[in-house]
């Protein structure tokens, strides 16, 4: 019970500054946006990726893959300081076959930055994640996908003074789970076939650069 005590004495804590929630309740329902330049590099398959049979029926296991995105994001705070909505845009581009995705998120603040004086923030996001189609009975070249994100970020310049660009620099960790969308057992890919279901699983490393409070 300590530790369930412990998190609930946290979770209070974080809204018991009345501040922050007079300034959010100023706003009607979306408050004043900011923009975001997130690289960030994505590792793939984790937590168990699947075995693939080719032709010849060699079977293979795939492994952790890495690649750069550059991620353009829109940051949208609301009335209700726990609630934030997110648009992203994604590239990568130094990979040839790439093309863009989309991303709008609900992200759910449950440490703000000013439980910890600014140092580090942590929130839940459900994401709808619009990206290439990946199951041979998709019927669209894109395809909406479930997306839940756990994210958590410190700000490694936060002793800056107040109205320093780098205060706001941040470098964050991001553990992903796709629920849906994704290649199956017995899907065809890469000249072969899925033994497996595809690993929902991916982390990222991301440097969060500050552009503009619009």
């Amino acid at each position: 019970m300590r530790p369930v005590a412990a998190a609930v004495g946290l979770f209070a804590a974080a809204w018991a500054t009345p501040a922050s929630a007079q300034a959010h309740a100023a706003c009607r329902i979306l408050c004043a946006p900011h923009v975001k330049l997130e690289p960030a590099v994505t590792f793939d398959n984790l937590f168990g990726a699947p075995r693939v049979a080719d032709d010849r029926q060699q079977v293979s296991r795939g492994r952790p893959e890495s690649t750069f995105e550059v991620v353009v994001a829109l940051g949208m705070p609301t009335r209700w300081p726990w609630l934030e909505i997110t648009a992203e845009a994604i590239v990568q581009p130094f990979a040839r076959d790439a093309t863009p995705e989309l991303e709008l998120e609900a992200n759910l603040v449950w440490l703000p930055s000013r439980v910890t004086r600014g140092w580090v923030s942590s929130h839940l996001d459900i994401v709808d994640k619009y990206s290439p189609a990946e199951r041979p009975t998709d019927q669209r070249a894109y395809t909406h996908k479930l997306n839940l994100e756990a994210d958590t970020s410190v700000a490694i310049f936060n002793w800056l003074p107040e109205g320093r660009w780098l205060k706001e620099f941040e470098l964050e960790v991001s553990l992903d789970f796709v629920a849906s969308g994704l290649a199956r057992r017995g899907d065809p890919v890469d000249g072969g076939r899925l033994l497996d279901d595809s690993s929902p699983w991916s982390a990222s490393l991301v440097v969060v650069l500050p552009l503009a409070p619009l």
